[in-house]
């Protein structure tokens, strides 16, 4: 166990909040989805892995620019979001609760199952690095720093879309009572395809900013699949803003949990922090949809 507080420690602490903006955005497109039509995709991290195996394909096989094919990527993802709620939500929309979870599991292994199939259970690699920063000793990913700064301008663009255009006002306004809209003259089924749009290209998004750091295999949904929505319910179920934070709380437990004792033990400190926040703040520590 090394916990000093020397320039290693500092080297976690700063890691830990470049992990934060590709966790916040992960989180960031399942609140929105969740705070609109009020259903957890639980296959959200397979969908994230979509992506990342079109954009292998785009690139490696196919032979594309990487720009143009991560745009391939979540383009086909943000059509795979629309998909899924036309053809899975869409008859279970008004149904209890747990048929909602049993469908969008069921998506979940035909996903898992379709991938191995099309690329088998290899780890596969774009192989595009950037190479490493350092300062003061201490030594950054650019990729890391790539996907934080872009994850941090995509929150900003949907603060603005959400804010400061129509189609965003009539989402938020959804989210606040779905029921009422469609009485105000607001199509909610147009709301519900393009909220399932946006949630569908924003884990393309971070597919396209996975695929810089780490493998693809078929069972990496399993791997940021329970981060996603423990920082979700961490932060309240659909509060986008609070989904923010705790990405950065628990990106810390993981990476700081890391350097003191192994990585192991730092998703084990997360994971028993959220347990025991659950307990105290059943609602999340922001409460619930904002």
């Amino acid at each position: 166990m090394d916990c000093a507080l020397d320039i290693f420690f500092l080297e976690a602490v700063l890691n830990g909040v470049l992990l934060a903006g590709l966790l916040a955005l992960l989180a960031l497109g399942l609140n929105l989805v969740f705070g609109v039509i009020d259903v957890v995709w639980i296959c959200y991290a397979e969908l994230v892995m979509v992506g990342m195996y079109a954009i292998f394909y785009f690139y490696k096989m196919v032979g594309l620019p990487i720009p143009l094919a991560m745009l391939l990527g979540v383009l086909i993802v943000a059509l795979a979001g629309i998909i899924l709620h036309v053809v899975v939500i869409r008859p279970v929309l008004d149904t209890p609760p747990i048929n909602q979870l049993l469908v969008t599991g069921g998506v979940l292994f035909f996903l898992q199952a379709a991938a191995t199939m099309a690329f088998g259970i290899d780890f596969r690699n774009i192989g595009v690095q950037f190479g490493s920063v350092s300062f003061a000793d201490m030594y950054f990913s650019w990729n890391r720093i790539i996907t934080f700064v872009v994850a941090l301008v995509i929150m900003f663009c949907l603060w603005l879309f959400l804010r400061r255009t129509f189609i965003g006002t009539a989402i938020r306004a959804v989210s606040q009572d779905r029921h009422v809209m469609p009485l105000m003259g607001v199509d909610t089924r147009q709301v519900y395809l393009v909220t399932s749009a946006i949630g569908g290209g924003l884990a393309g998004l971070a597919a396209s900013l996975m695929v810089l750091q780490f493998d693809i295999y078929p069972q990496i949904g399993l791997q940021f699949g329970p981060l996603v929505f423990m920082i979700c319910v961490l932060g309240g179920l659909g509060n986008m803003v609070g989904g923010f934070i705790a990405a950065f709380i628990i990106a810390q437990f993981i990476t700081i949990g890391g350097s003191c004792f192994a990585t192991e033990w730092g998703y084990a400190i997360a994971f028993l922090f959220f347990m025991v926040m659950i307990f105290l703040r059943p609602r999340g520590l922001f409460g619930g949809k904002a």
